[in-house]
């Protein structure tokens, strides 16, 4: 190909022809589109995901897309015609769908939702921009997960009886022990930690969770529905070695699970009778999983739960 000017036609037959120039290299060209706008179709390569869409939609608001299909930027090309546009292509379906709708179906999680906004801001679509920007926004107020601490009886008193949430409570204080711990109650009692902290960022907008740093026992949860205790699950307890006595943690997650599915039960009035409760009970003396496999079963059921008290009330996101 030789170095002067060219006509590429870019468009259907029966479109408009778009006259460009173009500067010979080895396996692309710089064009600059200087036609008419419409319907003509373009063919996009952005990132090797390959798109085809009208000049109309690509002008259609004040953008880099705009500068680049008026005449106003070069435009780079291979020897297929393809436009090349050195961005990832992930989003840019999700670009085109805005600038040819005026909306579009954001990402579900954070970081699809900025992958989007970083695009937005490289093609210039304010409307995008402030979209992302709002969802990002709302969703960190939504994702906001306060833990009161208690400091005295009186305020655990306080806040239980003024919840009408499900309450679940972590007591855990490593100076209430007067012995050696054995060799895994360290690690169970960070595993303990590590639930509550996962639990209460997955269902913070319907249980309230509190931590408890003066009780008198080592590790312990409490679950209460409608201001009265439901169940405790207290996870140390005392062995006693051949020569000394020794503190022992464990990390119960099935009964901890199940406890946690309990309280659930008591979002809604009335109460739920005793068969209700009894059916998510463990029974251990028919029970023939194994404990980490009843913790995942629990979980699950805690899940489904989860997901269908927020279809049958509202379409609020899951918390996890």
């Amino acid at each position: 190909m030789s170095g002067e000017s060219c006509l590429h036609q870019l468009q259907p037959q029966t479109g408009p022809i778009v006259s460009v120039s173009s500067v010979a290299c080895p396996k692309t060209n710089t064009c600059t589109y200087r036609g008419v706008t419409g319907n003509k179709y373009v063919q996009l390569n952005v990132g090797g995901n390959l798109y085809y869409s009208t000049l109309k939609v690509l002008t259609r608001q004040d953008t880099l897309l705009r500068s680049m299909f008026s005449g106003k930027m070069e435009v780079l090309t291979d020897k297929e015609g393809w436009i090349l546009i050195d961005r990832c292509g992930k989003r840019f379906g999700s670009i085109l769908s805005y600038l040819r709708d005026g909306f579009v179906t954001l990402p579900k999680s954070r970081q699809g939702i900025m992958e989007l906004l970083a695009e937005a801001k490289y093609y210039q679509i304010q409307g995008l921009i402030d979209l992302c920007q709002r969802t990002l926004q709302d969703n960190e107020e939504k994702a906001l997960c306060v833990i009161p601490v208690i400091t005295s009886p009186k305020e655990e008193e306080r806040l239980i009886q003024g919840c009408v949430r499900p309450v679940v409570k972590l007591l855990y204080n490593r100076g209430n022990n007067k012995y050696s711990y054995t060799s895994n109650s360290d690690d169970n009692l960070l595993k303990n930690i590590e639930l509550f902290e996962k639990l209460s960022l997955s269902y913070s907008s319907r249980v309230l969770f509190i931590k408890d740093v003066i009780g008198d026992e080592i590790c312990c949860w409490s679950f209460y529905g409608q201001s009265r205790k439901l169940a405790e699950v207290c996870c140390t307890s005392i062995v006693y070695a051949t020569e000394k006595k020794q503190t022992k943690v464990e990390f119960p997650e099935a009964r901890i699970y199940e406890e946690t599915l309990n309280a659930l039960l008591y979002e809604t009035l009335p109460v739920p009778d005793n068969s209700l409760l009894e059916a998510t009970r463990r029974r251990n003396n028919c029970c023939s999983h194994s404990e980490e496999e009843e913790a995942v079963e629990l979980r699950e059921r805690v899940r489904r739960i989860h997901i269908k008290r927020y279809s049958t009330y509202d379409d609020r996101p899951l918390g996890h």
